[in-house]
């Protein structure tokens, strides 16, 4: 029996789609269809949520988003310009088969979203970027182009104390060293989304980039997902606000998604080392096991990252086609 790929509708199977999303390692909750169903409408596309099933048994998911613009159609996954965490593809029920069995699922999955993906969207561009998806192999079998991309992924184990030893001389000190009572750091509201998304916002227009998350996109997602599933944190000096990191929270994984941008004020004060240490502080108390510090292909970022002594991982940025790439991968880049 091969493995069959059927279509979910964003609505009416929700809740079948978020119970598959939640029994699979490779989610997050940018997964779940009410987030797709909002990525779809602040990006203008249509989204599909490719499920593949052996027998009744799901064996992965897909959510892939259709892009139409005149005579240019193209297919991604996440969605162009939804500043997403990762998407692409996920497995599930996998894990426990044997490596053959499990390779012919994983690839009969993904063979047949592709081919879906080319009878019903006929896409000229394609553009995926799979993490926590290891076996990218059917997207080469199919003449996929693979780019290997890279994060830093703090490992939350052992007491609290020994993950401030395994940080750097310089970042402990400034955790250790900060007048406890000279700030507060702690989760924040709706409105907080917002000032982290401005602040970031920004940023980015000071260094003359530019920056398409929405402030209301990012609060609709804080508003839309299960409570904890984005987790605004915020450092705050006699009430004021000074900067914040914006979380994304799966069952095993925390991802610093938003923020932690130089903040505006002149302060004696390593904001960012602290918001970065509160966040892995209490993902290690929750009983989280890793804190992805999203991105580690800019070097001048990278030097802040590594201080926290991360351990580099590899996903990938899956394409095909050509037709207006300078434009759409213009359109499409996840800048970090």
């Amino acid at each position: 029996m091969s493995v069959e790929v059927t279509v979910l509708d964003p609505r009416d199977d929700a809740e079948a789609w978020n119970r598959y999303v939640e029994r699979s390692d490779g989610t997050n909750p940018f997964c779940r269809a009410e987030a797709l169903r909002l990525q779809a409408e602040d990006t203008g596309t249509t989204p599909h949520l490719l499920a593949g099933f052996k027998g009744h048994e799901p064996v992965g998911l897909f959510p892939v988003f259709e892009y139409s613009k005149g005579p240019v159609t193209g297919a991604f996954s996440p969605a162009p310009r939804s500043w997403s965490c990762y998407l692409g593809p996920s497995v599930l029920n996998v894990a426990t088969l044997k490596r053959r069995t499990a390779d012919r699922r994983i690839r009969g999955f993904i063979d047949g979203c592709l081919e879906w993906i080319d009878d019903e969207i006929a896409p000229l561009y394609t553009r995926i970027v799979a993490a926590e998806f290891d076996d990218v192999r059917p997207f080469v079998w199919n003449e996929y182009d693979v780019e290997p991309e890279y994060t830093y992924v703090v490992d939350l184990e052992g007491s609290a104390a020994d993950l401030l030893d395994r940080f750097s001389s310089d970042a402990r000190s400034n955790v250790r060293n900060a007048d406890e009572d000279a700030y507060t750091i702690q989760e924040g509201t709706a409105d907080d989304v917002e000032r982290i998304v401005e602040q970031v916002r920004r940023r980015y227009e000071n260094q003359g980039r530019s920056f398409h998350l929405g402030t209301g996109f990012a609060r609709s997602m804080y508003e839309t997902l299960p409570d904890g599933a984005i987790r605004p944190y915020v450092c705050r000096v006699d009430g004021d606000f000074l900067g914040g990191i914006l979380v994304v929270e799966s069952d095993r994984t925390r991802y610093r998604w938003q923020g932690g941008v130089k903040p505006d004020a002149d302060v004696d004060l390593a904001v960012n080392d602290l918001l970065d240490w509160h966040v892995m502080r209490d993902g290690l108390r929750s009983g989280i096991e890793r804190y992805d510090l999203v991105g580690a292909g800019v070097p001048s970022i990278n030097r802040y990252k590594a201080k926290f002594n991360p351990r580099l991982e590899t996903n990938y940025t899956i394409t095909a086609g050509s037709f207006g790439v300078d434009l759409v991968i213009d359109t499409y880049r996840k800048r970090q």
